[in-house]
């Protein structure tokens, strides 16, 4: 089954906890605090493969998770870090953030791995804390949490010319006889539902790889027929091979089905018709094909290819053609359009570190990313874990705020699932 969209769920590893621990040996008096850090939590790493062409594995296991941290030891020992998790994907593969629509990774090439999920690092136990101020902390940290994702991954063809046209035109007909990919080949439209790839090796030694891509119809960027399901595979291909059914066999009009082509491929996000494009008259070995090419030139004043995929007829002046072309032609950025947003990595403009609101019970609410991720990292297990989080609400600013708001002594504050009640 040819599955080319998935969505999973990606959670990253949390970090080991750190541990609260105090050296104890014969003769060492005052050994003061010996509790090691815990261990990175495990990445999610997405990594091409050329051996897969299909997704159908996501579609499958919709929710992946990495391991966790191993707590810190004993005696000053780090946990252990926790194994990455590879996930296997085919090569054109492009894994958006399903909730923002910002792509994370693009995958091109055998191989290449788009880390999507950062583990979280590992928490300090009682002996990183220590210092001349401070000489025996008797509380360590939390292993922080692991990055959580929602992921759409969609898999485009890798292929430098992509085959374009409507139903029945011979496409499937065309790559059966100029590489060893077999389509189905039938009498009736939409008989390729699948992209086919096939390997055309020219008698000079060049090569390209050649995509049979399934039919289209009027509409189909807006998702009529197979729509969006064609199109996409072709944004990769640098070079289009427009098939025209010049025999008229349907009974449509070649240059109509030319026009309505056109029209699709413009309409679409990234304007495929400024493509490289081989126009291809097929079907001229059948009656009246010559006089339908003698009108079709008479409109369009574009270079037209004549053959007969069936009898091969012409097919290695369009093979050497297609091959010249590719030599001159540079690829494609995927992302160059204004629809689909990058992810930037590095400086990014500073969040609100914490936001306080009033509900309707009366009770203020703070919330925001750098707190809980500060929350999320005390042990409030030990009183002093409790306290160096109360120094770190004032640090950042947190009781200025709530007085500014008008907090009373003895009101409720609520920071997640933990509240207190406020005193000067």
């Amino acid at each position: 089954m040819f599955i080319d969209e998935a969505k999973i769920e990606v959670f990253a590893g949390r970090g080991g906890d750190g541990i609260v621990a105090y050296r104890r040996e014969l003769k060492i008096e005052y050994g003061g605090p010996f509790g090691g850090n815990g261990g990175r939590g495990g990445s999610v790493i997405f990594k091409g493969s050329e051996g897969l062409s299909t997704l159908i594995d996501l579609r499958y296991k919709r929710i992946i998770k990495a391991e966790n941290g191993e707590k810190g030891k004993n005696k000053g020992q780090y946990g252990k870090n926790a194994p990455n998790t590879y996930i296997l994907v085919p090569v054109g593969t492009t894994i958006f953030d399903d909730e923002t629509g910002e792509v994370l990774g693009d995958i091109t090439k055998n191989g290449e791995e788009v880390e999507v999920a950062k583990g979280g690092r590992g928490g300090r136990g009682n002996m990183a804390f220590q210092s001349n101020a401070l000489k025996c902390p008797d509380f360590c940290e939390k292993g922080e949490p692991g990055e959580h994702f929602f992921l759409r991954c969609e898999l485009r063809v890798l292929a430098d010319c992509g085959l374009v046209g409507f139903p029945s035109v011979g496409k499937s007909t065309l790559i059966s006889r100029v590489s060893s990919a077999k389509p189905k080949i039938a009498a009736y439209h939409f008989t390729t539902l699948v992209p086919n790839l096939g390997m055309v090796r020219l008698p000079d030694g060049r090569d390209f790889v050649m995509a049979d891509l399934p039919g289209i119809i009027e509409g189909a960027h807006e998702g009529l027929g197979l729509g969006l399901e064609f199109l996409r595979h072709i944004e990769r291909c640098r070079v289009i091979v427009h098939i025209i059914d010049m025999a008229a066999v349907d009974g449509r009009d070649p240059y109509e089905d030319y026009v309505t082509i056109k029209n699709e491929l413009a309409s679409y996000k990234m304007n495929l018709s400024e493509r490289p494009t081989i126009l291809v008259a097929n079907k001229m070995d059948l009656e009246g094909a010559k006089e339908n090419l003698a009108k079709f030139k008479k409109k369009v004043k574009e270079d037209i290819i004549e053959i007969s995929a069936l009898t091969n007829d012409n097919l290695d002046i369009l093979l050497y053609k297609v091959r010249d072309l590719l030599d001159t032609t540079p690829e494609f950025s995927l992302f160059d359009s204004e629809e689909i947003k990058v992810k930037e990595y590095g400086f990014k403009e500073e969040k609100k570190f914490f936001e306080i609101t009033r509900g309707d019970d009366g009770v203020f609410d703070v919330t925001g990313d750098g707190i809980k991720k500060i929350f999320d990292m005390t042990d409030f297990d030990s009183e002093t874990g409790r306290f160096r989080f109360a120094r770190e609400l004032r640090y950042h600013g947190v009781d200025d705020e709530l007085r500014r708001l008008g907090v009373q002594n003895g009101d409720t504050v609520r920071i997640f699932d933990f509240e207190f009640e406020f005193f000067d």
